[in-house]
């Protein structure tokens, strides 16, 4: 990285043009392209997202309003709004879902000896899916209610990052609940799920392959006890259980035992349940671990509002998953120069900074290190001064 080159050209830097023409060369993604190849459509779909740009054509003037940054970036003619759209609507999109995986492997890397403030060195992943509402005119084939359509993003994320590890994209009306049919789970890695996830004979693969879960218990839950644990009630917790559920039907779904943990939430002034597969773990740990569920939420709310995932440059699926798996690239890319280059505060304020400078000849540690002399030395020498002091 020299102050030679552009901002946008050292954060792609990140994305290596040889991985980028395997994956093409895997899909077959540029057959009959003279031009606009896929590393193009990848720069301009990452620049929309750097800099929230509001469809194609604001996509295409921006770039081409800046003729000698367009060439530096490998472009060799202007940027057409049809060769972009074309992309967009026929390149396979598995080119960047792969393209995002081979980032989230990188990114786990670095962030692997995050501290999530429990005693625990298994891995612990989220689990939660979130919805995204969109037009029924224009997207007939995500109808989801009489008035409207919508998408869903099934999501895995390490918690240490978090840095999303899966993301399956379906329409709304799909359950949550069904996506564990097509989830590997990892021996010895807890899964943390609301209790929209509860379902005993799925829950029961998990706890077959080694892994486990942790959910909340649905209010219905039969539980029959067969022994107790000690609790301190000054930390919140008031039972722990042992046993196996009460329902025949259940029974049958998940024959090990169970462990049920009551606790009150202070905070919250709330009283949770939760189930686990867990019994050795202690159980002020369980319902700690269970509190980092909520860093799910701060990723979804993060990348609804600091990325483009809400508004789509193009309408049929395929434009849209490139749409989303481009997107999570961004935020991975980030996520990788934030931890790379050691940088203070949190990721929007990384994000923020790039965004507003991708055309400048600076490099990203002098653009993102804060420099106090820099940042507040303001005085010019040549300037007279008002009074004498």
């Amino acid at each position: 990285m020299n102050s030679g080159r552009f901002v946008l050209s050292q954060i792609l830097d990140l994305v290596h043009r040889q991985t980028l023409d395997r994956l093409v060369t895997r899909y077959n993604a540029e057959s009959k392209v003279r031009h606009f190849g896929c590393r193009q459509q990848f720069i301009c779909m990452a620049f929309a997202q750097l800099t929230w740009r509001e469809g194609l054509r604001d996509i295409v003037t921006c770039l081409n309003a800046k003729p000698s940054a367009l060439h530096h970036l490998g472009f060799r003619q202007p940027v057409a709004k049809s060769a972009l759209a074309d992309a967009n609507e026929r390149r396979d999109w598995r080119v960047w879902e792969d393209l995002a995986k081979g980032l989230i492997r990188k990114a786990r890397v670095l962030y692997a000896g995050e501290d999530l403030g429990v005693e625990l060195e298994n891995t612990i992943y989220a689990l939660d899916s979130s919805t995204i509402d969109l037009s029924l005119t224009l997207f007939p084939w995500a109808s989801f209610r009489k008035t409207k359509s919508g998408i869903k993003l099934h999501t895995q994320i390490d918690l240490r990052g978090p840095i999303p590890t899966c993301i399956h994209i379906t329409g709304a009306r799909q359950h949550d609940v069904s996506w564990l049919d097509a989830l590997s789970f990892e021996p010895g890695s807890f899964y943390v799920m609301d209790r929209g996830y509860m379902d005993f004979k799925r829950l029961n693969t998990i706890a077959r392959s080694g892994a486990f879960f942790l959910t909340r218990a649905k209010r219905n839950l039969r539980f029959s006890r067969q022994r107790s644990l000690p609790v301190d009630r000054l930390s919140g917790l008031r039972s722990d259980h042992v046993g196996k559920p009460t329902a025949r039907k259940a029974r049958e779904a998940f024959p090990a035992l169970l462990r049920k943990i009551r606790y009150y939430d202070a905070e919250t002034q709330r009283e949770l349940v939760f189930l686990t597969n867990n019994l050795e773990t202690p159980a002020l740990s369980v319902a700690m671990i269970y509190r980092l569920r909520w860093r799910i939420e701060l990723f979804f709310r993060w990348i609804k509002g600091h990325l483009r995932i809400k508004h789509y440059y193009g309408t049929s699926p395929n434009a849209v998953k490139i749409q989303i798996w481009i997107a999570v690239t961004v935020y991975l890319m980030v996520a990788i120069l934030h931890k790379q280059l050691r940088l203070p505060g949190a990721l929007n304020r990384t994000l923020q900074i790039l965004s507003v400078h991708p055309s400048e000849k600076v490099t990203l540690n002098q653009l993102l290190t804060e420099d106090a002399s820099r940042t507040f030395d303001n005085h010019d020498p040549n300037q007279l001064k008002l009074w004498d002091l």
